[in-house]
C-alpha cells in the first residue's frame, strides 16, 4: 500500500483586529510554528494551513488597512520562512496568504506550494470570488486564472482549491483531469447557511473525481465582525467520499492522517467517470451569457 501522510492545521485568530496586519502576522506565525514542528516530528509529508492563514478573515469589512497584510510570492517573508521549514522537515507545505503583485492595487487570495526541499513550485490563485453581505471579497481580491495547476511534489500530485471555489464542481474536475491525486481546500467558513454543505460538497467532489481531499477551516469568532463562528472540523476525505479523520469544532489543532493513495486508481478504475465523460456535448456549459 502506498501511503501519504497529510497534515492540516486549523487555528483561531491570535491578537486583535484592532492591531496592525504586521503584528497579527507575527502572532499567527508564532502560533503556527510549534504545530509545524510537531507535524515534522510526526512525519507529515504534505501540510496545509487555512485560508489567508496569517490574518483574520477580514472580508466582512471594507477597510483598506488590510491591504498592508499582502505579501509578495515567493519572495515575501512568510514564504521565505515556510521554505526554511519545508526544507527542515522534508515536508511539502501549502501556504495560503494574501498576495501583493507588482501592479498597484491588484491583490489575490493565493496559496503558494513549496516542495520538500524548500523549493517554490508555484501558486494557485482563488478563482471564484464571492461578493455578498459579510463576504466582500471582491473589495480585496482579483479573481485568479491559474489554469488549474497540479504540482508534482516529492510525495504526490497535488492540487489546490480555495474556500468558495469548492461550490463549483468544474474546478475539482479540472484539477483531477490534470492529474491531482490529493487536493487541499483551505477555507474560512462560518456556521449558518453553508455549514451543512461542509460535509457534503468535498466528499461528493472526492468521489466524483476519485481523489483525496483535505478540507481546512479556521475556528472561533473574529470581532468586531458578526458573521458567525468559524466551526473548524477540518478533515480528510477519501476517494470513496468517506471522511476518515476530523478535527474538533473549536480548538487550534493539527490533525495527521495516513492516506491510502492506491485507492485513487482503485476508485477511478471502478467508476470510470473519466472514461464516460462527454466533453463533446458540454459546450453549452461554457457558453457566455
Amino acid at each position: 500500500m502506498t501511503t501519504l501522510r497529510g497534515g492540516l492545521i486549523q487555528m483561531g485568530l491570535k491578537g486583535s483586529t484592532d492591531d496592525t496586519p504586521e503584528n497579527i502576522t507575527k502572532a499567527m506565525l508564532d502560533a503556527h510554528l510549534p504545530l509545524i514542528d510537531e507535524a515534522g516530528k510526526q512525519g507529515v509529508q504534505v501540510l496545509c494551513f487555512q485560508e489567508v492563514f496569517t490574518q483574520p478573515y477580514f472580508c466582512p469589512s471594507q477597510d483598506t488597512k488590510w491591504y498592508a497584510a499582502a505579501e509578495d510570492i515567493p519572495d515575501g517573508p512568510t514564504c521565505k520562512l515556510m521554505q526554511e521549514y519545508a526544507k527542515k522537515h522534508s515536508m511539502v507545505i501549502v501556504v495560503p496568504i494574501y498576495e501583493r503583485t507588482n501592479v498597484a492595487g491588484v491583490y489575490y487570495n493565493t496559496a503558494a506550494v513549496l516542495d520538500a526541499d524548500g523549493s517554490y513550485l508555484g501558486k494557485y490563485r482563488k478563482t471564484h470570488i464571492p461578493q455578498v453581505a459579510g463576504f466582500w471579497e471582491k473589495f480585496f481580491f482579483k479573481p485568479g486564472s491559474s489554469d488549474w495547476p497540479v504540482f508534482n511534489t516529492a510525495y504526490c500530485k497535488l492540487g489546490v482549491y480555495i474556500c468558495y471555489d469548492r461550490h463549483f464542481p468544474e474546478g475539482w474536475r479540472a484539477l483531477a483531469l490534470n492529474g491531482a491525486e490529493y487536493i487541499v481546500n483551505p477555507s474560512a467558513t462560518v456556521a449558518g447557511l453553508s455549514e451543512y454543505l461542509w460535509k457534503l460538497e468535498q466528499p461528493a467532489s472526492a468521489v466524483a473525481n476519485g481523489c483525496w481531499i483535505g478540507a481546512i477551516n479556521r475556528v472561533g469568532v473574529e470581532e468586531p465582525w458578526s458573521i458567525g463562528e468559524f466551526y473548524g472540523q477540518s478533515y480528510f476525505v477519501n476517494p470513496r467520499g468517506q471522511i476518515e479523520k476530523e478535527a474538533s469544532r473549536d480548538k487550534d489543532e493539527l490533525i495527521v492522517h495516513d492516506m491510502n493513495m492506491d485507492m485513487v486508481r482503485e476508485v477511478r478504475d471502478l467508476w470510470q467517470f473519466f472514461r464516460d465523460r462527454r466533453p463533446d456535448v458540454y459546450d453549452p456549459l461554457t457558453a457566455q451569457e
